[in-house]
C-alpha cells in the first residue's frame, strides 16, 4: 500500500430520508475519518436547504451486493411465489406511503 492510499481516509455512502415516514434513499458519497465525520460531511454536502430529517451512512468497504449480472437466479424463486406481491391487497385510502 502506498503512503498515499494509506493516509486516505475511508468512503462512505449516504442515505437521506426526506420526510417521516418515508424510506430512506441513496444520495451519494463522501470521506470522513469516523461515522460522526461522516454524518457532519453528509449533513452539509446533501441537505443544505432542508432536505432530510435522518441521515444514514455506511463505510463502502462493509455493504456487500448481489452480483447483477446474477439476477435471473437469484430472484427467479420469488416469481413462483405470487402471493407476495402486494397486488393481492387492498391498500386503505389514508394510507399515503409504504
Amino acid at each position: 500500500m502506498d503512503k498515499a492510499a494509506k493516509n486516505e481516509w475511508p468512503l462512505w455512502e449516504v442515505f437521506i430520508r426526506s420526510k417521516g415516514g418515508l424510506a430512506h434513499k441513496h444520495v451519494g458519497s463522501v470521506h470522513a475519518s469516523d461515522e460522526k465525520l461522516a454524518i457532519r460531511h453528509a449533513r452539509d454536502t446533501y441537505t443544505r436547504r432542508k432536505e432530510g430529517v435522518s441521515i444514514w451512512v455506511v463505510q463502502s468497504s462493509q455493504i456487500t451486493a448481489s452480483d447483477p449480472a446474477q439476477s435471473g437466479p437469484m430472484f427467479e424463486p420469488a416469481e413462483s411465489k405470487i402471493y407476495r406481491h402486494p397486488t393481492f391487497y387492498k391498500i386503505p385510502d389514508n394510507v399515503k406511503n409504504i
